[in-house]
């Protein structure tokens, strides 16, 4: 029984040492676990520390690509700008030398003008003569004017009411005004067919008169007028004055070179723009047959003149 007693107590003794033993060890292995713990967190730290820093140079890298990206644009403006400086220099140094050549033109044309000036002064001995020239000039144009007018009157009055068609010979020219109604569709430059008919007559004897010059003027009241065809009354004014001439040419066979367009917006106004019939009296085409410009100069140039 005592050496059963001994053997207990040496088991007990064994189980207690064994028991001390495991706890240091796992003291001594928890103490590792948090020393590992602690380098780990420290590691995370670290980690998420130079994620951040990439992150910041990725944002960095893209706006100094973006950076670049503009700077390369900005030199191919430059480049652009440069190429359009010298255009602008080259045209500019064109400009100067027709200027120049301009100038050189005006030199000659002086010398020409004095020469004429002194040839004029010494005509001055004929002036009655070359007054009546003058005189009979007029007074013949005047006649052919008025016959011109009286002709016209009698082609145009058949059909045509007195208000739609107005015939004046006022000094050298002869005027015929011709009221929107009748010539184009409403607020367009579109040509009725009545009027081609009231063209064709005045074609007529515009065809008969080669020696005269015809300029067509187009004319609108004051209210405004925009649309995707007409940008305001200058440009309806010009469209009718060429849809007028186009039609003489194309349809009834003008010479072209007869021709002249032209549009007076709703300028040069007959009457008060403030009333309805105002306004219609101002929406007209004018037509004015005169004689071409040469006709005058012969008139003026001292050579003409009958000895």
């Amino acid at each position: 029984m005592k050496l059963n007693f001994f053997a207990f107590l040496l088991l007990v003794g064994l189980a207690v040492s064994t028991t001390s033993c495991s706890k240091q060890a796992l003291a001594a292995l928890q103490s590792e676990l948090d020393n590992a713990n602690a380098d780990l967190s420290k590691r995370d730290a670290d980690l998420k520390k130079y994620i951040d820093k990439l992150s910041l140079c990725n944002q960095n890298v893209k706006r100094l690509e973006g950076e670049l990206k503009n700077a390369e644009s900005n030199v191919e403006i430059r480049q652009e700008q440069i190429t359009d400086l010298k255009e602008q220099v080259k045209d500019a140094r064109a400009l100067r030398d027709k200027q120049l050549t301009q100038v050189d033109d005006l030199t000659v044309l002086s010398q020409t003008a004095n020469a004429n000036i002194g040839e004029t002064l010494q005509q001055l001995e004929r002036k009655d003569r070359y007054i009546n020239l003058i005189q009979a000039a007029k007074t013949k144009a005047d006649s052919i004017n008025l016959a011109l007018a009286i002709n016209l009157k009698s082609v145009l009055k058949d059909g045509i009411d007195d208000q739609d068609v107005d015939i004046k010979v006022d000094k050298t020219v002869v005027l015929i005004n011709l009221s929107d109604k009748m010539l184009y569709t409403s607020g367009s430059s579109t040509i009725t067919p009545r009027a081609g008919e009231v063209l064709q007559k005045i074609a007529t004897i515009i065809q008969s008169r080669p020696e005269f010059e015809v300029m067509v003027e187009g004319y609108t009241d004051n209210q405004p007028i925009r649309n995707s065809c007409i940008d305001d009354n200058w440009d309806l004014s010009v469209k009718r004055s060429t849809s007028v001439v186009r039609a003489l040419q194309k349809n009834y066979g003008v010479d072209p070179n007869r021709l002249i367009a032209a549009g007076r917006g709703e300028y040069n106004a007959l009457a008060d723009n403030t009333t309805v019939e105002g306004r219609a009296t101002n929406r007209r085409t004018r037509i004015i047959i005169m004689p071409k410009l040469d006709q005058f100069y012969d008139l003026l140039n001292p050579n003409k003149v009958p000895k």
